[in-house]
């Protein structure tokens, strides 16, 4: 299993609880199909470097897991296929990064 690193921007005129949903769905989905799920963190609302789809904000979440790499492609589907989803970026985390996010989440939690 390799460790992954997913971040997405959701449109903004979602409702607190539909960005809770919208989150859950992914990690649902990652679970259900075998990946283990290290961290998620929920970074609000932010303004978007340039315009999407005429938008200049978005909800920032990342979701940081352990799957197998066959997983991925049909993950990045259903973001695809989500309109609620503005843009995201599916990163491989290699031995050095995995111990730095794991650095950061620590520094993070104390």
């Amino acid at each position: 299993m390799n460790q992954y690193e997913t971040v997405f921007i959701l449109t903004p005129v979602l409702s607190e609880a539909q960005v809770k949903e919208a989150a859950d769905k992914y990690k649902d989905y990652l679970v259900q199909n075998g990946a283990e799920i290290i961290n998620e963190e929920n970074w609000g609302m932010k303004k978007l470097a340039y315009s999407i789809q005429k938008k200049s904000s978005g909800f920032y979440l990342m979701i940081e897991y352990k799957a197998e790499p066959t997983v991925i492609a049909k993950y990045e589907l259903q973001m695809r296929r989500d309109e609620r989803v503005l843009r995201f970026l599916t990163v491989k985390n290699e031995k050095y990064a995995a111990a730095y996010a794991e650095k950061r989440r620590n520094k993070k939690e104390a």
